[in-house]
Protein backbone atom coordinates (compact mmCIF):
# COMPACT_ATOMS: atom_id res chain seq x y z
CA UNK A 1 0.00 0.00 0.00
CA UNK A 2 1.63 3.10 -1.15
CA UNK A 3 1.83 6.32 1.61
CA UNK A 4 0.97 9.83 -0.40
CA UNK A 5 2.31 12.72 1.31
CA UNK A 6 1.34 16.64 0.22
CA UNK A 7 4.04 18.51 1.24
CA UNK A 8 3.98 22.55 1.50
CA UNK A 9 6.78 24.60 -0.08
CA UNK A 10 10.11 24.41 2.54
CA UNK A 11 8.65 21.61 4.59
CA UNK A 12 11.32 19.10 5.62
CA UNK A 13 10.35 15.41 6.83
CA UNK A 14 12.92 12.75 8.00
CA UNK A 15 12.96 9.17 5.59
CA UNK A 16 14.54 6.45 6.79
CA UNK A 17 16.74 8.49 9.14
CA UNK A 18 17.42 11.13 6.52
CA UNK A 19 16.35 14.57 6.82
CA UNK A 20 14.63 15.46 3.34
CA UNK A 21 13.45 19.34 2.50
CA UNK A 22 10.69 19.93 -0.15
CA UNK A 23 11.30 22.56 -3.00
CA UNK A 24 9.77 26.13 -2.95
CA UNK A 25 6.20 25.09 -4.17
CA UNK A 26 3.94 22.35 -3.11
CA UNK A 27 4.79 18.68 -4.16
CA UNK A 28 3.13 15.35 -3.60
CA UNK A 29 5.28 12.33 -2.32
CA UNK A 30 4.74 8.74 -3.18
CA UNK A 31 6.04 5.97 -1.47
CA UNK A 32 5.85 2.56 -2.36
CA UNK A 33 7.41 0.40 0.15
CA UNK A 34 7.63 0.85 3.57
CA UNK A 35 9.79 3.36 5.34
CA UNK A 36 9.83 5.41 8.31
CA UNK A 37 8.61 8.75 7.46
CA UNK A 38 7.96 11.41 10.01
CA UNK A 39 7.04 15.17 9.65
CA UNK A 40 8.46 17.95 10.71
CA UNK A 41 5.44 18.95 12.74
CA UNK A 42 6.04 15.21 14.66
CA UNK A 43 9.56 15.36 15.18
CA UNK A 44 10.47 16.35 18.48
CA UNK A 45 13.75 17.42 19.60
CA UNK A 46 15.67 16.26 22.76
CA UNK A 47 15.51 19.46 24.66
CA UNK A 48 11.66 19.69 24.25
CA UNK A 49 11.85 16.54 26.08
CA UNK A 50 10.17 18.52 29.32
CA UNK A 51 7.02 16.74 30.71
CA UNK A 52 5.97 13.37 31.56
CA UNK A 53 3.68 13.07 28.34
CA UNK A 54 6.56 13.96 26.33
CA UNK A 55 8.88 11.67 28.00
CA UNK A 56 6.87 8.97 26.45
CA UNK A 57 6.87 10.35 23.17
CA UNK A 58 10.31 10.90 22.73
CA UNK A 59 11.60 7.33 23.00
CA UNK A 60 9.04 5.92 20.81
CA UNK A 61 9.64 8.77 17.85
CA UNK A 62 13.57 7.04 18.43
CA UNK A 63 12.47 3.65 18.04
CA UNK A 64 10.54 4.67 14.87
CA UNK A 65 13.38 6.37 13.07
CA UNK A 66 15.82 4.07 14.48
CA UNK A 67 13.94 0.84 14.51
CA UNK A 68 17.51 -1.43 14.76
CA UNK A 69 17.89 0.34 18.09
CA UNK A 70 14.86 0.27 19.58
CA UNK A 71 15.83 -1.80 22.63
CA UNK A 72 17.50 0.87 23.94
CA UNK A 73 14.96 3.28 24.24
CA UNK A 74 12.38 0.51 25.66
CA UNK A 75 13.53 0.49 29.60
CA UNK A 76 13.24 4.52 29.45
CA UNK A 77 9.54 4.18 27.99
CA UNK A 78 8.62 1.28 30.30
CA UNK A 79 9.17 3.68 33.19
CA UNK A 80 7.75 6.46 31.94
CA UNK A 81 4.79 5.40 30.59
CA UNK A 82 4.01 3.20 34.52
CA UNK A 83 4.75 6.82 35.86
CA UNK A 84 2.49 8.51 33.75
CA UNK A 85 -0.21 5.79 34.55
CA UNK A 86 0.20 6.27 38.00
CA UNK A 87 -0.40 9.99 38.10
CA UNK A 88 -3.32 10.29 35.88
CA UNK A 89 -7.07 8.89 36.36
CA UNK A 90 -8.57 10.06 33.22
CA UNK A 91 -9.63 6.75 31.69
CA UNK A 92 -9.11 7.68 28.08
CA UNK A 93 -5.66 8.36 28.65
CA UNK A 94 -5.05 5.28 30.24
CA UNK A 95 -6.20 3.57 27.53
CA UNK A 96 -3.80 5.52 25.18
CA UNK A 97 -0.95 4.59 27.45
CA UNK A 98 -2.14 1.22 27.13
CA UNK A 99 -2.61 1.45 23.45
CA UNK A 100 0.88 2.85 23.37
CA UNK A 101 2.29 -0.08 25.06
CA UNK A 102 0.84 -2.70 22.87
CA UNK A 103 1.55 -1.01 19.31
CA UNK A 104 5.02 -0.91 20.60
CA UNK A 105 5.22 -4.42 21.87
CA UNK A 106 3.83 -5.50 18.54
CA UNK A 107 7.02 -3.15 17.08
CA UNK A 108 3.82 -1.09 15.57
CA UNK A 109 5.74 2.22 16.15
CA UNK A 110 3.79 4.83 14.35
CA UNK A 111 0.86 3.31 15.64
CA UNK A 112 2.27 3.72 19.16
CA UNK A 113 3.82 7.01 18.31
CA UNK A 114 -0.11 8.31 17.57
CA UNK A 115 -0.98 7.42 20.67
CA UNK A 116 1.29 8.80 22.54
CA UNK A 117 0.96 12.06 20.48
CA UNK A 118 -2.96 12.01 21.94
CA UNK A 119 -1.05 11.67 25.81
CA UNK A 120 1.05 14.75 24.45
CA UNK A 121 -1.90 16.82 23.47
CA UNK A 122 -3.91 15.88 26.46
CA UNK A 123 -1.06 16.91 28.62
CA UNK A 124 -0.65 20.36 27.53
CA UNK A 125 -4.20 20.98 27.73
CA UNK A 126 -4.13 19.84 31.35
CA UNK A 127 -1.48 22.47 31.69
CA UNK A 128 -2.86 25.09 30.05
CA UNK A 129 -5.90 25.13 31.99
CA UNK A 130 -4.03 24.87 35.28
CA UNK A 131 -1.85 27.54 34.04
CA UNK A 132 -4.73 29.40 33.24
CA UNK A 133 -6.91 28.55 37.06
CA UNK A 134 -3.19 29.69 38.68
CA UNK A 135 -3.48 33.38 36.87
CA UNK A 136 -6.69 33.85 37.01
CA UNK A 137 -7.37 33.85 33.44
CA UNK A 138 -10.57 31.98 33.55
CA UNK A 139 -13.46 33.60 32.55
CA UNK A 140 -16.11 32.36 35.26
Amino acid sequence: MALKLSLKPGERFVLNGAVVQNGDRRGVLILQNRASVLREKDIMQAEEVTTPARRIYFPIMMMYLEEASAAKFYDELSLRISEFMGATKNPAILAECVSASRHVLAREYYKALMAARKIVEYEEKVLNVASSLQSGDVAG
